[in-house]
């Protein structure tokens, strides 16, 4: 067993699994903390280096192309400290950080694992239902299904099209770019009807847009893991004629009730009188009411 404890958390390899565990410590950001404990097989790591400097050094796990949804999902852009791949070590435990990654090194070289891009996702990602307050709204996901509800400051558009439910039968990808604090990010959930959609994140219905707390929006990331992790995988995505072709047909993303007809006239009222307003132009005002009538379809 190769071990190191940091403040900055814990990494531990037995030969076949490295077990990252994020620290307690305040100073571990609260993304690493929520998503908690990662298993990463052997099979999933690609390289591993150990980066001394002058008061302390940094432990980096490199990861195989598509072998985990997280970084799929976040395509690199998750900030340093938040990257639970990423071990900040003590410079007078840089003995144990080398023999860890050595360790490592060396049991990739007899395992003969391949750097190629894996076939499928090796790591499964955070566990469902996971739920997040953001900015803009709180997004839920049980595993079968999407649901987003809006807060009372979002746009005005996005409250009058009502709660969003989309089922992951409907998803081609989840779009997700982080809120750093000088400029606004937002987790978008890609359809076959939106794919080409412009609208910005702030008026689309499809599309949380994260412009408050960078520490709490951060947490959507894991959201748009754990549905990413439950799409099919990239190696197997195919696009014919600009279409995705490895999603079954479109289910109902909405389940029908009683009341339906008259929320769905409410709704419709007050997308036209944002329309009437100036508020939405004909582009924006086509594209929300095509989506709420295909959630109340």
């Amino acid at each position: 067993m190769a071990e190191i404890i940091q403040r900055d958390g814990t990494w531990a390899f037995d030969g076949t699994t490295v077990r990252i565990t994020p620290g307690l410590h305040r100073s571990v950001p609260l993304f690493r903390q929520t998503y908690g404990e990662i298993a990463v097989p052997l099979e999933a790591v690609a390289g591993v280096v150990y980066e001394p400097e002058r008061r302390r050094g940094r432990l980096r796990l490199r990861l195989r192309e598509g072998a985990d949804p997280l970084l799929q999902a976040t395509g690199g852009r998750l900030p340093d400290a938040a990257d639970p791949y990423r071990l900040i070590v003590d410079i007078d435990r840089s003995g144990v950080a080398e023999y860890v990654a050595e360790e490592i090194r060396h049991a990739l070289l007899l395992d003969q694992i391949p750097k190629e891009p894996t076939k499928a996702y090796l790591l499964p990602g955070p566990p469902v239902p996971v739920s997040v307050r953001s900015s803009d709204g709180t997004v839920s996901f049980d595993g079968a299904q999407v649901r987003i509800d809006w807060a009372d400051t979002s746009e005005r558009v996005k409250r009058a099209t009502g709660p969003r439910i989309v089922a992951v039968g409907d998803l081609v990808q989840v779009e997700w770019l982080p809120n750093s604090g000088y400029e606004d990010g937002f987790m978008r959930f890609v359809t076959r009807e939106t794919v080409f959609s412009k609208l910005p994140p702030e008026k689309d219905p499809y599309a949380l847009d994260l412009w408050g707390s960078t520490r709490r929006d951060l947490l959507t990331a894991l959201v748009a893991t754990a549905v990413t992790a439950r799409l099919p995988h990239p190696s197997v995505r195919e696009r014919e004629n600009g279409e995705f072709t490895d999603r079954p047909p479109r289910a109902a993303t909405v389940p029908s009730s009683a009341d339906h007809h008259d929320v769905l006239l409410r709704r419709l009222r007050e997308l036209g009188e944002l329309h009437r307003e100036g508020v939405l132009t004909d582009e924006e005002f086509r594209m929300t009411k095509a989506a709420v009538l295909r959630g109340f379809g």
